[in-house]
């Protein structure tokens, strides 16, 4: 028997197959036909077909998005041929008297030549800088912030593309420097720069251009516009006899992948020797390099982004999936009871169950590829957008390359199977002569689907808002938490060495503004943090040290950044004259103690002023003042134990504005910087700018997490509005019967919304532990952070609720107030 019709017979389309027509033929004529009954069905319920189409396209679309930005993510470095054999240096160090241990991305110049010399395992090795420069060429000055420095073996282990210049020698003499394409095209245009030479620094020494390579990938973890020959940093010969002076990056090219366990394993006892009587253990871990991006706790040099994140939003990919696939079939499977009739007649006139199956599967694939289609299309079109909510630069590409378009048809082939299936299996088992008497019985299989399915997708929502909820209130309490500090109209201004002398005609310049309040010159700022020192009280023995962290101030660091004294006395000029020092006296430092620091020594704050001590071996000084405990790191770290001593530094200025008239105010301050430092462009950021960098990997996946959300709800009320608008259509005469009998509006209302409601509740059941317990995982993983309030949970459902309620009640609505007369005359087949 054929789909169409008996072997030479009229079919049910009007067209005449002959009884000897070829296999081929009737295929086609099979397809011709079940094409024209999808597109009639189609059109004819264009509410449903809207609903199912632009749903499902703003589902993948949504997970499109999400995939292009975690495979983006997850291929961090992919272009490195010798990634899986590079291992990052990590230092490890604590002293006799300390209870901690520091621990992070630093090493000395020291590590890479002692490691390539004394383990066979290392094939090469690397110590690596960044900084910013002034680069000076022709009439140009420019503030360059990707300027790196590196190893001449910087190739051997990184595979950048050289587009000019020998590989063995571009990094091999002090003062040369390798741009990339691009930097080298906004210089010197189309010019060849090879053999040119470049202004670098404070001191303007002359780079000779030695090379020139393709641009870093945006999925780099090195990225740099300039690169010099480290060799051009000038360090003096006593810092390659040390582990201390921690400041630079190292990495390992490994001989073979399991040569890391292999090296890993001689370090303990290799550094115990180095290190025999100094009265401190260090150690070095081997990173590796593949892992830094996504798995490290320690920034490179760029902030590092969490797997834990990546896994959050690819959950989110496949909710918002889900959802999308949930309204598809639950409105799929709705709409083929409407078609039982059709499924009678066509089995009468011959079809089988197969063919029936297909035609089900068919008219879902055809679907599902249109509102594939759509998705790829409104993928291109949201790239943009999306790319500005990460943070990122995504390529279009991406979306048609070949694991993605599989992706997406794996998907599409999926979904068009578990909507097709079910009225496949459901309709074409019934006997045809009780269908076309009317005597089909709908299974209550289909409506549990149906239930379950709401319940599932609203679920889900919920789940996410109160995620998106949580996460917010996070981000809000970071941006607005007391950091011990005042971060509000501070200014960053980048400087050098070269304005020290200036330093004191520069402060006089700038805080004869009024809206200038202080100016101070430092390290860091408080967001920033400091580097690793130690510490010792002069009762203490010199082999016990306590390691701490520590950053050089001057005497208008505590009033520009608006630490707290606890006790003692704030620093003055005269403080910053006894740390230089002179020919008669040795240099006496004046330290700032954090509680922390205090309570390590052993000391109440009162009980620490004006105590001797020690900060390394080389500054000897007296306790000045103590501050109340700040958050110099993250709040995913406890505050630690902080030491603010006196010494010059020229690294950056920080300028405490009064916040009024900031655009005069920074005009005025470039037209003076301008004036007094025309050796170096004026530039600036605001410490708040800084300390958002911090949480940059938080506040992405809270914007990701706002929008698609959104998307969730929008998504399963659509797929609510459609299942709702099905089941009071197949009650129209139950509703005109009812309102004929007296039944008001509100009585119809209430009994239309009513199962939906129950529904919505059974969903809040089921989302608020799942949320509480994803939720207080990630919450864990902050030393200081909110509290989960139930007012969370109240309101994520309290909005759920009113939404589906309204979604509802809209063609509730409708319903009741049509005419009960014509409902009545309406022939529908009823399903009992």
């Amino acid at each position: 028997m054929s789909l169409i019709s008996i072997a030479g017979k009229p079919g049910i389309s009007g067209k005449y197959i002959p009884g000897n027509a070829t296999p081929d033929t009737k295929i086609s004529v099979m397809f011709k036909s079940n094409l024209k009954i999808a597109l009639r069905w189609l059109v004819k319920n264009k509410g449903f077909s809207f609903i199912n189409i632009f749903g499902l396209s703003i589902g993948l679309t949504c997970c499109l998005l999400i995939a292009v930005y975690i495979r983006h993510e997850l291929n961090y470095d992919d272009f490195q041929q010798k990634g899986n054999r590079i291992a990052r240096v990590i230092m490890e160090y604590s002293f006799d008297g300390s209870r901690e241990t520091q621990k992070g991305n630093f090493t000395s110049v020291r590590v890479a030549s002692v490691f390539k010399s004394s383990f066979p395992e290392v094939e090469a090795a690397v110590k690596m800088d960044k900084a910013e420069r002034v680069i000076q060429y022709k009439e140009s000055l420019v503030n360059e912030k990707n300027f790196m420095y590196a190893d001449p073996d910087f190739f051997k282990l990184f595979s950048f593309h050289l587009l000019q210049g020998d590989p063995e020698r571009v990094l091999a003499n002090p003062h040369s420097v390798i741009l990339t394409k691009s930097t080298a095209k906004r210089y010197f245009g189309q010019e060849n720069p090879v053999g040119k030479f470049l202004r670098v620094g404070n001191d303007s020494s002359l780079y000779q251009i030695t090379g020139v390579m393709e641009d870093c990938p945006g999925n780099s973890q090195i990225k740099f516009d300039f690169l010099a020959s480290f060799s051009s940093k000038g360090l003096a010969k006593e810092y390659e006899n040390t582990y201390w002076d921690a400041n630079y990056t190292t990495f390992l090219l490994l001989k073979s992948v399991d040569a890391r366990n292999t090296l890993q394993a001689k370090l303990p006892d290799f550094m115990k020797k180095e290190m025999a009587g100094s009265g401190a253990t260090v150690n070095f871990w081997l990173e590796p390099f593949t892992d830094i991006h996504l798995h490290s706790p320690f920034d490179g040099f760029e902030p590092n982004n969490n797997i834990q994140y990546i896994f959050i939003l690819a959950g989110v990919a496949l909710l918002i999936l889900v959802i999308a696939c949930s309204t598809f079939i639950n409105l799929s499977t709705a709409q083929s009871l409407e078609r039982a009739k059709e499924v009678g007649i066509r089995k009468v006139i011959g079809a089988g169950r197969k063919q029936l199956f297909w035609q089900f599967i068919g008219e879902s694939a055809a679907l599902c590829i249109l509102s594939l289609f759509l998705s790829l299309l409104l993928s291109l079109i949201f790239l943009p957008s999306f790319n500005q909510l990460t943070s990122k630069q995504l390529q279009a590409a991406s979306l048609f390359s070949i694991p993605f378009l599989v992706f997406a048809l794996l998907i599409t082939a999926l979904v068009s199977l578990l909507a097709g299936a079910y009225p496949a299996f459901a309709l074409t088992r019934f006997q045809p002569v009780k269908v076309l008497k009317g005597s089909f019985k709908n299974l209550s299989s289909g409506q549990q689907l149906r239930k379950s399915l709401i319940i599932f997708q609203f679920a889900l929502s919920v789940f996410m808002i109160i995620a998106t909820f949580i996460i917010q209130e996070q981000l809000f309490y970071i941006q607005h938490r007391k950091l011990g500090y005042d971060r509000n109209h501070v200014l960053v201004v980048p400087a050098d060495k070269t304005i020290l002398p200036r330093l004191p005609l520069i402060k006089q310049e700038f805080t004869s503004n009024p809206d200038v309040l202080s100016v101070s010159s430092t390290s860091r700022s408080p967001v920033e943090g400091g580097g690793g020192y130690n510490m010792r009280s002069s009762v203490m023995p010199a082999s016990q040290q306590i390691a701490v962290t520590a950053n050089p101030i001057d005497e208008d660091f505590i009033k520009t950044t608006g630490l707290s004294l606890l006790a003692g006395e704030d620093l003055t000029l005269q403080d910053m004259k006894d740390a230089l020092g002179d020919s008669l006296k040795q240099p006496l430092y004046h330290f700032i103690l954090n509680e922390s620091a205090a309570r390590e020594l052993g000391w109440t704050p009162l009980q620490a002023i004006g105590k001797k001590m020690f900060l390394g071996d080389n500054r000897p000084g007296f306790v000045k003042g103590v501050v109340k405990d700040f958050n110099f790191e993250s709040l995913h770290n406890p505050v630690k134990s902080f030491v603010l001593f006196t010494e010059a530094r020229e690294n950056k200025l920080l300028l405490k504005l009064s916040g009024q008239h900031l655009t005069q105010t920074i005009s005025f301050l470039g037209s003076k910087w301008k004036e007094l430092v025309p050796d170096r462009p004026f530039e600036y950021r605001f410490m708040d700018e800084d300390y958002n960098t911090l949480y940059r990997a938080e506040m992405r996946l809270g914007n990701v997490m706002n929008v698609f959300s959104l998307m969730a709800i929008v998504l399963a009320c659509l797929g609510l509005f459609g299942l709702s608008s099905y089941a009071i259509q197949q009650r129209t005469k139950e509703i005109g019967v009812r309102k004929v009998l007296g039944a008001s509006i509100n009585n119809i209302v209430l009994l239309l919304s009513g199962g939906f409601v129950k529904l919505t509740c059974i969903s809040l059941l089921i989302s608020f532990p799942l949320a509480w317990w994803c939720m207080t995982r990630w919450l864990a993983g902050y030393a200081y952070r909110i509290s989960m309030n139930w007012y969370i949970y109240i309101i994520a459902g309290a909005i759920v609720l009113l939404l589906s309620l309204c979604t509802v009640a809209f063609q509730s609505v409708r319903a009741a107030l049509a005419n009960p007369v014509k409902n009545l005359r309406t022939e529908k087949l009823v399903y009992r």
